[in-house]
């Protein structure tokens, strides 16, 4: 992967984390949008879109931090557990869908129904394994579990500031940008070396034909 290969994969990260705030926003915060827009304030619209693009870039270079750190986690985890590296990402995984449930529903102290915690833990859980199979397919199997571990484990340690805050529109407005950002990098990814190869082949065959036809070139 080269540097030119590299900086277009962080750009383009940053702007799939800025379009997802600033849509996720129409949804959040509809309200705020319809203060504006009736009668109609110029000004206060272009601020909430900054406002929620730039909000939606900061979550982004928060996905890119946690996805290079993920790249550094698994490095380690196979040199020190080894073969048993998958099966440690497994509990991990089980240890943090029961946090998403047990660990906010105590802090509200039942105030929020569990059964919306559940929902929430089994949503997040369903897009990555669905996620982590489109991997895995598009790769190797054993590809499977590091993608769980990334869209489950690394998602919710992104996503604990959003947690934290008061209501839940913040809490929106984080996770789907982080969601959509580390899709978009855990899928891309293995194309970023595999255009590599194809390249190389291409240039091999461009300079076979010019020995081949020495006249034409």
């Amino acid at each position: 992967m080269n540097t030119r290969k590299l900086v277009n994969f962080f750009f383009k990260t940053l702007f799939i984390g800025a379009i997802a705030g600033l849509v996720t926003s129409f949804f959040v915060k509809a309200e705020d949008y319809r203060l504006v827009l009736n009668p109609f304030d110029f000004m206060g619209i272009a601020g909430f879109l900054v406002f929620f693009i730039g909000l939606g870039l900061v979550f982004a270079v928060v996905s890119q931090t946690g996805f290079f750190a993920h790249l550094f986690i698994n490095r380690l985890g196979l040199g020190l557990f080894r073969s048993y590296w998958p099966m440690v990402q497994v509990v991990l995984i089980a240890f943090v869908v029961f946090d998403l449930v047990y660990f906010p529903y105590q802090a509200t102290e039942g105030e929020v129904s569990l059964l919306w915690y559940i929902l929430m833990a089994a949503a997040i859980l369903g897009y990555g394994v669905l996620i982590a199979r489109i991997k895995a397919k598009e790769t190797k199997q054993q590809a499977f579990i590091p993608a769980l571990f990334l869209m489950v484990v690394m998602t919710t340690v992104e996503w604990i500031p959003g947690m934290q805050t008061e209501g839940t529109d913040y809490a929106w407005l984080m996770i789907i940008p982080l969601l959509a950002c580390n899709t978009y990098q855990l899928l891309k990814l293995h194309r970023l070396h595999e255009t590599e190869p194809a390249q190389a082949d291409r240039s091999g065959k461009n300079k076979r034909t010019i020995k081949a036809n020495p006249k034409k070139a």
